[in-house]
């Protein structure tokens, strides 16, 4: 059914406007844009004066960020905007509360437009603005820093029907280009920093100029969000489900959720994206659960009737767009541009990854530890931008179900308990194709003919009970029994019983060639 909201009917690009539609005679008139889909990429035009847009901002004073990212808030002011397809006078209303910045200012020799849209997203300070009870209640006290840890590039597609999402570290390691620091006003000839760090010495320009030289993919629109609206905007939605199959607790952040599914608020939302202690993983991990998050809002949006509720719809949009900065080229028409052409959009046509890192580590004098990124998978990453190609093997299977080890970690010997011919090597095939690793030679179990086992059975070493519940999992049904000794690789012994495999997947692992997934496989089953 197609989404209605008020305000006038959407432009047919396609025919004249003088065509008679119910009786009346629209004036000619040239249209604002060319129809959607599809679009070939432009050369950037200048910004025109528009009546309809608003001097750029002038900031007087230095405008304080945390040492923290939230990248949902921002790429949903894109995506669920887009997804809309909404009237022009909301959109209109909308974009007259957007602050204007010319990122792009006297920027030379840059790379050559690809297909499709990219769009630079960086976040920034909002915590001056939260109360004291906010803040202590979710732990958000703390000195802000003046720089940014979240950098990531959305490319739209050029059918506008995928949403590509590449998340930058923000310990990367970066040669900024030669630049004027914005603090000091003293000139920096080119110099390695962190990439966080080019925000804070040269503000958009410079970041903007900093990520086209490290990835060679021409920035069209630079987007730069205050998260203060975060908490309001999940809370306008209603709540977003977030499912887990370990604990999740940091000390930082307040954040304590048990294994299950949880409603989140805009608190409970805002702990669950910033937490970097939950495990290891650190600042990785943290970009997984908000690339999982953002997933769950879009998901949400799309599919709780918000979209539908033009008085709700407006209500969220002004939140998420409420302390907004855009590069001057991005306004109405283009909003309208997306919007129309993404009425299907769902979380099944979004795609997250992190750019492919190194194992190798580099230490700048007075800087510290930076994060190497891999120049052959990232060279790859990027061309697959420039390109318009697809980052996540798009997998027609069911949606799996969540565990806490990855299959992709687990080896496997499978046995025919039973006498029927083949069914060790059906099993030993289903798991593999669920991401087990099965050693492909099944053999037939001991007694199998004369004393036929009527359930499957899962045996393992105690020491690896967290590998034999996602194998038993995967395995509906099956019993579970204890060997000492028996070592890291699992046994499943084929019963008269079995029937399949259910595909199971873990919050860490990783799939396709760069590590990408689609929002519809990180989402709550």
């Amino acid at each position: 059914m197609a989404l209605r909201f008020s305000g006038p009917p959407a432009v047919d690009h396609s025919r004249p406007r003088s065509v008679l539609r119910g009786g009346v005679t629209h004036v000619p008139a040239p249209p604002r844009r060319p129809a959607f889909p599809p679009r070939r990429p432009r050369p950037r035009q200048q910004a025109q004066p528009q009546a309809r847009q608003p001097a750029p901002r002038q900031h007087t004073g230095r405008r304080k960020r945390p040492r923290w990212g939230l990248r949902a808030a921002v790429t949903s002011s894109v995506l669920v905007l887009a997804a809309a397809g909404i009237g022009h006078s909301v959109v209109t209303t909308l974009d007259t509360g957007i602050k204007r910045i010319d990122a792009f200012k006297d920027m030379k020799n840059r790379p050559p437009a690809g297909n499709g849209m990219n769009v630079l997203l960086v976040g920034t300070d909002g915590r001056d603005k939260i109360t004291a009870e906010e803040k202590a209640k979710y732990r958000l006290g703390g000195a802000p820093c003046h720089c940014t840890d979240t950098v990531m590039i959305v490319h739209i597609s050029e059918n506008r029907d995928r949403a590509s999402v590449v998340s930058l570290p923000r310990d990367s390691y970066a040669e900024l280009p030669a630049h004027t620091d914005r603090n000091t006003g003293k000139q920096h000839e080119p110099h390695p920093n962190k990439l966080n760090a080019a925000f804070a010495e040269g503000g958009p320009n410079l970041t903007v100029r900093t990520v086209e030289s490290m990835t060679k993919v021409k920035i069209d629109h630079y987007l730069e969000v205050d998260f203060l609206s975060f908490m309001k905007t999940v809370d306008v939605l209603g709540g977003v489900d977030i499912c887990t199959a370990k604990p999740l607790k940091d000390s930082h952040t307040g954040l304590d959720l048990p294994v299950g599914t949880h409603a989140l608020n805009g608190g409970q939302a805002l702990q669950y994206v910033r937490s970097r202690y939950v495990d290891g993983a650190s600042d990785l991990g943290r970009m997984q659960r908000q690339q999982r998050f953002l997933a769950a809002l879009i998901a949400k949006a799309t599919s709780s009737g918000v979209l539908l509720n033009p008085v709700k719809f407006r209500d969220v949009t002004r939140t998420l767009l409420g302390s907004v900065r855009a590069d001057k080229g991005f306004g109405t028409s283009e909003m309208l541009d997306l919007g129309r052409a993404m009425r299907g959009f769902s979380p099944s046509s979004s795609e997250f990854t992190t750019v492919p890192l190194s194992p190798e580590e580099v230490t700048l004098p007075g800087i510290g530890s930076t994060l190497k990124w891999d120049p052959a998978k990232a060279e790859k990453l990027f061309d697959a931008l420039r390109e318009d190609r697809p980052l996540a093997a798009r997998d027609k299977k069911a949606k799996a179900t969540l565990v806490s080890v990855s299959p992709q970690q687990i080896r496997v010997q499978v046995e025919n308990g039973t006498a029927k011919a083949g069914l060790g090597k059906r099993v030993d095939e289903a798991l593999r194709d669920t991401g087990f690793l099965t050693t492909g030679t099944p053999a037939d179990a001991p007694n199998a003919a004369t004393a036929p086992a009527p359930r499957t059975v899962v045996a393992f070493d105690p020491r690896w009970d967290r590998s034999a519940k996602t194998l038993a999992t995967a395995l509906p049904g099956c019993e579970m029994r204890t060997v000492a000794g028996q070592g890291p690789v699992l046994k499943v012994i084929a019963g008269a019983d079995f029937k399949a495999v259910r595909p199971v997947r873990a919050e860490d692992t990783l799939q396709g060639e760069f590590g990408a997934v689609t929002g519809d496989q990180v989402t709550c089953p």
